[in-house]
């Protein structure tokens, strides 16, 4: 091992250093050597830096008589990483392998320390830091989803939530909010029937706590008697911004440095701890350091600055919620999306304008609604917009509440998210009878495609509730229609499937939704297909190709109504069809098409129904997705001739 010894300069002395001289002091040159470990100790903070490059020997760290103790890491710590090909670092008889761009953590009271390469021929380049430590931590390797973020071509390997599959870290595949003090907790009470010791560490933001989940969880853990850490990072946040009275009890704790007597943790029982800058890492170890081990509940409420050492993302929280690649320079996107439809907005913005008795509400998500910040404020100040947070639940509830007392309501939300509220729109809801109205964002194969976020079981959710209404819109002209009706009557709850992007016909839509019939698109003969919403497009390039290349004009209709069957037309159809095909962009199983298949059980068309197959997909294309399950104009062409 070389060490190289740096002192201390008088600023009024470098003043008059000539060049050789400055890169006497100050520079470190030929930072990689063949088999050596070449490093550079200063004075000042008594630093230790350089290259470590093992080629075809083993190297090691010594303490040197500049240090003054008897191993390298007596009173050190150090990182390292690794900027070559793969080597071998060994603690103590503890092997770490580090690829390239690998990272590692060295603690204090390592006695021996020896370096290596895999490959002679593409040697590891360890670049090395030490500073002098006061406290032992474990060493950590810091590798994981790195790739992600540094190579375009593993963009797609992660996929933004928590999954085992991509770290040893994460014990469950999450994606939603409001989840994470429960599982802990049942991870605590499975450790605790092993009769284990592990520490349990739940991690939840201050948005997630308005959910409901969360708040059930915090209740037993306030009676729960062993080891469990609750890490509530506080960045005063949700996706948009924060509501409801628990959030001006964390501004309290936030001003008061934690010290406030009205505590809302404490009042569920549960030992408190808090932390100002939870950006000082040296500070957060020490806090977790002091809860380690800990024989009951505790909670470390940690204030975080969302979008921190990003002026742009600091300045603009909820714009930074979810962002795709940006250029660094300014935060302006690397790829714009293609969709700026105002289609929903529009059409809740002249509702609230003509009626001072409607009202929207949302559930953390104002944007999906074209509810930006810029827009938003208006309509709360006029009592006609609520945000309640991320609380569904609630949300489904209220405008249950709204409509029975005479307002009219209009409530939505992404569909993964309607997900779990089921129970409010089946009971508080439909079982009323109360006409609310629902606005489902993101629904089928063209919504979300995370398995965390995907919702392809919305028409088996929503469309077999009792006294709902659930409508499919296939083009901007028929949802126009459609919400005009649901906001307009007074008879059940209505909800719609709002697609992806909107198709405009050129024709109002004057349909008189109150009444149960499918359109039919295109008139033909001896095969029928029913497409749902945005498969309609697909139904009518099937039925093109069919005539061009065989003649025969087959018949495309537009269900529109996803809630019971156009009784008069599927009989009607008994006289000059054969078959009939269904198309729908989620789940096959007791979704739309099987109800069809039902009805003509007992008669001689034969039925093939088209949906997606019952697994969690993800990360998935959705075109791709929907030829893997049949669903191309070349795959259905072909069964149509097979048939015919």
């Amino acid at each position: 091992m070389k060490l190289n010894t740096r002192y201390s300069n008088h600023p009024n002395d470098v003043k008059h250093y000539t060049t050789e001289e400055l890169r006497e002091h100050f520079l470190i040159e030929d930072v990689f050597v063949k088999d050596e470990a070449n490093l550079t100790y200063s004075h000042n903070d008594r630093i230790i830096a350089g290259g470590i490059q093992p080629v075809q020997e083993i190297l090691t760290l010594e303490a040197g008589k500049e240090m003054g103790v008897e191993t390298f890491f007596e009173r050190r710590e150090g990182g390292i990483i690794n900027i070559g090909g793969k080597g071998i670092i060994t603690l103590d008889g503890e092997a770490y392998e580090l690829d390239y761009q690998d990272g590692l953590y060295i603690g204090m009271g390592v006695k021996e320390i020896t370096f290596k390469s895999v490959d002679a021929n593409q040697p590891a380049k360890f670049y090395f830091n030490s500073a002098p430590a006061h406290q032992s931590y474990p060493h950590k390797i810091l590798t994981g989803r790195k790739q992600a973020f540094l190579d375009e071509e593993h963009f797609h390997d992660v996929t933004g939530y928590t999954n085992p599959e991509e770290s040893e870290h994460d014990f469950f595949t999450i994606g939603h909010t409001s989840t994470s003090i429960s599982l802990a907790l049942g991870l605590a009470k499975g450790r605790d029937l092993n009769h284990g010791k592990e520490n349990i560490i739940a991690i939840i933001g201050d948005g997630s706590l308005s959910g409901g989940e969360a708040l059930e969880a915090l209740d037993y853990a306030g009676e729960y008697r062993n080891n469990l850490i609750i890490i509530v990072n506080d960045n005063d946040q949700s996706i948009a911004e924060n509501h409801g009275g628990l959030y001006k009890n964390l501004k309290e704790l936030r001003e008061s440095n934690g010290n406030c007597t009205n505590n809302i943790f404490e009042s569920f029982d549960l030992e408190y701890h808090y932390l100002e800058d939870g950006h000082d890492l040296f500070k957060l170890v020490d806090l977790f350091n002091s809860v380690k081990d800990i024989d009951h509940p505790v909670v470390l409420h940690i204030h975080t600055i969302k979008g921190k050492g990003l002026a742009y993302a600091e300045k603009n929280r909820e714009a930074w919620h979810a962002g795709g690649p940006f250029h660094v320079e300014d935060g302006s996107p690397r790829f714009t999306c293609s969709s700026n439809d105002t289609t929903v907005f529009d059409s809740i913005k002249t509702l609230l304008d003509n009626n001072e008795k409607a009202i929207v509400l949302n559930a953390g998500t104002p944007m999906g609604l074209g509810f930006t910040q810029d827009v938003r404020q208006e309509y709360v100040d006029r009592g006609q917009f609520i945000d309640v947070g991320i609380a569904e639940e609630n949300m489904v509830a209220m405008s249950s509440g709204i409509t029975k007392n005479g307002g009219t309501a209009v409530f939505g939300t992404y569909a993964p998210f309607l997900q779990r509220t089921y129970d409010q729109l089946s009971h508080d809801l439909c079982l009323n009878d109360n006409p609310a109205v629902m606005l489902v964002l993101s629904p089928g194969v063209y919504g979300m495609n995370s398995n965390t976020h995907i919702a392809l079981c919305d028409i088996q959710m929503f469309a077999h509730i009792p006294n709902l209404i659930y409508l499919a819109p296939a083009t901007k002209e028929e949802y126009e229609q459609m919400f005009k009706y649901a906001t307009t009557q007074k008879d059940h709850p209505v909800g719609i499937r709002i697609p992806a992007s909107f198709v405009s016909s050129g024709i109002k839509d004057e349909t008189d939704y109150s009444v149960l019939k499918n359109k039919v698109e295109i008139q033909g003969e001896k095969f029928a297909i029913f497409a749902v919403g945005c498969m309609l497009a697909l139904a009518k390039k099937v039925a093109e190709k069919i005539k061009e290349e065989i003649g025969i004009q087959i018949t495309v209709i537009n269900p529109r109504f996803l809630t019971g069957l156009d009784i008069e037309l599927l009989e009607k159809l008994k006289k000059n069809h054969t078959h009939i095909l269904t198309l729908e962009d989620g789940e096959l199983v007791s979704g739309y098409g099987q109800n069809i298949a039902s009805y003509y059980g007992d008669s001689d068309i034969k039925v093939k129904n088209y949906g997606i197959s019952k697994v969690f997909h993800t990360d998935y294309d959705p075109i791709e997705l929907l030829a893997q399950n049949g669903m191309s104009v070349e795959n259905l062409s072909q069964y149509i001739q097979e048939n015919i």
